[in-house]
């Protein structure tokens, strides 16, 4: 077999192991976000590092919908690898303890909202005190990282906490710690990622769970769509970003 070839066939292992382990905390999860969304509450979707992106697939993304609501810092993503928004500034910053509650503080959480929180490790302080903070106002949180990490690593956190002690709702994303999926003969390290394709892939399920829910609900989500295809209206995709904004201004 080749190493391409062994790559994907874990990543599609992992993905059939959410499939059959997972599909019920999935569900769980879409339960809430739901009854959030009906109710006019939003899903905030959070995630630093290479967690950021599930949470901008989540939306905007063609065939998602307004109700999710990315929390997006630019200091929390890297845009150069060496230099000024390097990866260096990005390892550092996701672990100081406090940053997080002040950014937070640009954006309304209520208690009838829910967190979703994307994190493979769950023990860097963004993650953490993202979980924590929204504990504290009262909001449902759910958590999607590695359980297997869970259980191995150590809280690095002053509170003792990693991210899955504090989420109402845990979805493992079945990817081992070190993340990395295929052994090169010669190499002493793995390579190539799992937890990206798990994560979006966990991301989309609940999209796909939602809107199932919603419509069950009689809330017709307002879909993003591409405007490529063939009679769509121009104005459509101006509906959508017109729905999502007036679910955000609070």
């Amino acid at each position: 077999m080749t190493y391409g070839a062994s790559y994907l066939e874990r990543a599609a292992a992992i993905l059939g192991e959410i499939r059959e382990k997972q599909g019920a905390n999935i569900a769980k999860a879409a339960d809430v976000m739901a009854e959030a969304i009906a109710n006019g509450g939003l899903v905030h979707v959070f995630g630093s590092g290479h967690s950021v992106i599930p949470v901008l697939d989540i939306f905007p993304r063609y065939g998602s919908f307004p109700g999710f609501h990315p929390l997006l810092d630019p200091r929390l993503m890297w845009f150069n690898v060496l230099g000024p928004g390097g990866v260096r500034e990005l390892l550092w910053l996701e672990r100081q303890e406090g940053y997080i509650s002040v950014f937070l503080r640009n954006f309304k959480l209520l208690g009838k909202d829910v967190l979703l929180v994307f994190s493979h490790g769950g023990l860097n302080a963004a993650p953490v005190e993202a979980a924590l903070e929204a504990k504290r106002l009262g909001l449902t949180v759910v958590a999607v990282t590695s359980l297997e990490n869970h259980r191995r690593a150590t809280a690095t956190h002053s509170s003792g906490k990693k991210l899955a002690d504090l989420a109402d709702v845990v979805i493992d994303n079945c990817v081992p710690p070190e993340d990395a999926l295929v052994e090169i003969d010669g190499l002493s390290e793995p390579v190539a990622a799992g937890s990206t394709v798990a994560v979006v892939a966990i991301a989309m399920a609940l999209l796909s769970e939602v809107a199932g829910r919603l419509v069950k609900l009689n809330v017709t989500p307002k879909v993003f769509v591409s405007p490529n295809v063939a009679g769509v209206s121009p104005r459509h995709n101006e509906e959508v970003f017109e729905a999502y904004r007036e679910l955000t201004d609070r």
